[in-house]
């Protein structure tokens, strides 16, 4: 028999999120299986997995992130830190929001598609200062090396200002 209350289970997600001209997406996942085949109330939730003792919480978050949605989280990724909630269960869920706004699959379709959606986010962004362009959701990886060096390198041209 154990010594003590059992360990409150803990985890760690992220909520990726975009800004659309109709406003705010956020990306939910459904469990899967039989027994949440026919139920949607409540369900739906951020990419998110149990921490283990020692671990470090938002590594655990990116790494199910990765796990979940087969995107890799750079670490180098804006992050909003949203705190935690304890669900009805116990158990403690920690969360990140971090912001995606260029969808990864248009990295693996023609140059021209990839330049045409990358300058529509930058004009979107309208310039203004604190303008993240990511791929927050990260990067597949089948995506060719070289487009992602031709699209930092269009966005580096792009957001260039000039030197007063």
């Amino acid at each position: 028999m154990a010594d003590g209350p059992p360990r409150a289970r803990v985890s760690a997600g992220i909520l990726l999120f975009r800004q659309t001209a109709s406003g705010i997406e956020v990306l939910l996942g459904h469990p899967g299986g039989p027994y949440f085949e026919h139920r949607d109330m409540g369900i739906w939730s951020i990419p998110k997995g149990e921490v283990e003792d020692g671990e470090d919480l938002w590594s655990v978050a990116r790494r199910e992130f990765g796990e979940e949605t087969g995107h890799v989280l750079g670490s180098a990724a804006r992050t909003i830190e949203l705190g935690s909630v304890t669900q009805r269960g116990g158990k403690v869920v920690h969360a990140w929001a971090v912001e995606g706004n260029l969808d990864p699959a248009v990295c693996l379709g023609p140059w021209g598609a990839v330049r045409e959606k990358a300058l529509g986010v930058l004009r979107r962004a309208g310039g203004r200062d604190g303008h993240v362009f990511n791929l927050g959701h990260g990067v597949l990886p089948s995506t060719p090396p070289e487009t992602l060096q031709r699209l930092v390198d269009l966005v580096h041209e792009k957001s260039e200002r000039p030197t007063p």
